[in-house]
């Protein structure tokens, strides 16, 4: 079966891929796109991205309940395993572990990472995975950084990238993020929560299909993709 993912808004994800679930950034709570509650949703792995209340969200609750295995930076996991017996599985930037769901590298982003209790929450992280065959990349909140042609070596068949500008890359930014990674497809996120990152995901999408071979796909809340 093919690794399907689903946006719940924002940057929150629900991906399916070799009969597990592996939920990304889970904001349900507060989450004025999300359709789906933090009891309402399976997981087996749990990625975490940063610290900040609308990324960390409804980890720990959501773990607690499903027993899913936590994956974060080192700071994060600490955080997260005080909270409880629960799962974790700390790893750090640059770094790579083949969990069971498929191999899984912490990549640089440009951002904060503090906790919603103000504790520490070392670097801010993205994810890219390696799914049934399939390169994914999860950017997380980030600034545009030139290392990003290197990810893009690796060949990445679907990136999420965010284009919400203030807290993170805009539309401008999030284009040459586009040319420097090369993604087979690219989807926009982290806009339209709230009117601060208000952004036309149709204006982008057709600069992105005018000035470079990448597909845009424009999810709504709800929708799913396949790499």
């Amino acid at each position: 079966m093919a690794t399907e993912i689903a946006w719940h808004g924002h940057s929150t994800f629900e991906v399916h891929s070799g009969g597990r679930v592996i939920l990304v950034d889970p904001f349900f709570n507060g989450n004025p796109l999300a359709k789906a509650t933090p009891d309402s949703v399976k997981a087996d792995f749990i990625l975490v991205t940063h610290g900040h209340g609308d990324h960390i969200g409804d980890t720990v609750e959501i773990a607690g309940r499903t027993g899913a295995t936590v994956i974060s930076n080192f700071e994060i996991c600490n955080w997260v395993g005080s909270k409880g017996d629960l799962k974790v599985h700390p790893q750090h930037i640059g770094g790579g572990f083949q969990h069971p769901f498929g191999y899984t590298k912490l990549t640089i982003a440009h951002h904060g990472s503090a906790l919603p209790d103000g504790s520490y929450g070392g670097n801010p992280c993205g994810f890219l995975i390696s799914l049934e065959g399939k390169k994914v990349y999860f950017a997380g909140d980030t600034g545009l950084f030139l290392e990003m042609q290197l990810y893009g070596e690796e060949g990445i068949d679907l990136a999420f990238l965010p284009v919400g500008d203030n807290f993170t890359m805009g539309p401008d930014d999030a284009l040459r993020a586009v040319k420097l990674l090369r993604p087979r497809t690219v989807v926009p996120i982290h806009y339209g929560t709230w009117p601060v990152i208000e952004q036309s995901a149709e204006a982008w999408k057709q600069r992105v299909e005018k000035e470079t071979s990448t597909r845009c796909v424009i999810l709504t809340p709800g929708g799913r993709i396949s790499p």
